[in-house]
């Protein structure tokens, strides 16, 4: 499809009209780009020729430079030396990177103005989170917009999403777009990185935060939900993972991927055994993407929280599934046993989706030059040493 051809060169485009900056941990100033792909922007993107005798496509900005016009690379392999050698000298022409660039058959793509403070932190920066409609995935795309962010908040399709998505939307605007993704599916997964791609240029942060929960013990553990959880939590995690590595390589200007791991994984439950066990595979295929990406300036860390129940309209799937079964052990209500998870850690605290936000903006607005680490988000528990 001439749509796919362009969503896979767009990462290589934006990573070149990329700006240097002097911050060392951020080298790289990132634009934004939006894709356009009907029919008109087909058209308009053959040749110079054919653009100066038909109508511009819809949406398409003026801009005081003529736009590059490029064909497609024969080889994928071959895609960064002559785009980049395109790029260098249309910069040598006009003075300046290609706000427009035309790519023959398959569209065009052009700058885009940044929808959030250019002060922010994460100005410019596309970020991604899987898992989005529930408690933390709330609290994690509601901290990132607050930095400056844009998210495309991904999850199953659904009511529950569709509210996540509107209340984000109604108080960050045109910085939130939604992308339905079942991360068990390899051609979904794709799929929401061609959208966010199609309307943002590309994605510099991936947190990968979806995950399900089950209750049973080991001798009780029904094989085919044990597999479901496999499937979510590990190959999900596999198959995002996989995606944004080939994503930020292609754009070459670095990137983030924080993992939504869990207390359980050091500090495992009985009758937690498949949650337990699939996060703790999740976990480890974090620890060794941050190995085969450093390379590429893509850091990998992992956040663990513990007992984040959500507040308000987002709840927290984890304990929609868990919560009952303990409070009814305990003899509690729902408040009840907040209490008692808050009275079993070292700072007596109530942990909270935007406790464990600001861990994934600790690791993504790159305080320190760190990956393959851990950020406990537990109000300190003892059993779940060393840290």
């Amino acid at each position: 499809m001439a749509e796919n051809k362009l969503f896979e060169l767009a990462p290589v485009i934006r990573g070149l009209l990329a700006g240097e900056s002097d911050d060392e941990d951020r080298p790289h100033r990132t634009v934004l780009l939006k894709a356009l792909t009907d029919d008109a922007a087909v058209d308009f993107a053959s040749s110079p020729d054919a653009a100066q005798g038909g109508a511009p496509p819809a949406g398409l900005r003026h801009t005081d430079t003529a736009p590059l016009y490029v064909e497609p690379p024969a080889e994928s392999a071959e895609a960064r030396e002559s785009l980049a050698s395109a790029v260098e000298k249309y910069a040598a022409q006009h003075g300046c990177k290609p706000p427009v660039v035309c790519v023959k058959g398959s569209g065009v793509l052009q700058s885009a103005d940044a929808p959030t403070d250019a002060s922010s932190p994460l100005h410019n920066r596309v970020a991604m989170v899987t898992g989005a409609a529930g408690a933390i995935g709330h609290g994690i795309c509601q901290g990132l917009l607050e930095r400056g962010a844009c998210v495309v908040a991904t999850d199953l399709a659904g009511e529950r999403f569709d509210a996540l998505v509107e209340d984000l939307r109604a108080r960050y605007g045109k910085a939130v777009m939604g992308a339905a993704m079942d991360v068990t599916d390899k051609d979904s997964v794709a799929g929401a990185f061609d959208a966010a791609t199609a309307r943002f240029g590309g994605v510099d942060i991936v947190v990968v935060n979806a995950g399900i929960a089950l209750v049973s013990k080991l001798m009780e553990l029904d094989l085919d939900a044990f597999r479901k959880l496999e499937r979510v939590n590990v190959e999900g995690a596999l198959l995002t993972l996989a995606e944004a590595g080939r994503h930020m390589k292609l754009q070459g200007t670095g990137g983030d991927i924080v993992i939504v791991s869990t207390k359980n994984v050091p500090s495992p439950g009985a009758g937690f055994g498949a949650y337990s066990s699939t996060k703790a595979a999740c976990h480890q295929l974090g620890r060794i993407a941050s190995l085969e990406l450093a390379e590429f300036d893509i850091r990998v860390n992992m956040v663990s929280p513990d007992a984040v129940f959500g507040g308000g309209q987002f709840k927290s799937g984890l304990w929609a599934e868990v919560g009952p079964g303990r409070m009814k052990a305990r003899g509690l209500d729902e408040a009840g046993l907040q209490d008692y998870y808050r009275g079993r850690n070292l700072l007596k605290a109530r942990v909270t989706a935007r406790h464990v936000a600001n861990a994934v903006l600790f690791f993504v607005t790159r305080q320190t030059p760190t990956t393959g680490a851990t950020i406990p988000v537990d109000g300190g528990l003892p059993d779940a040493t060393p840290r």
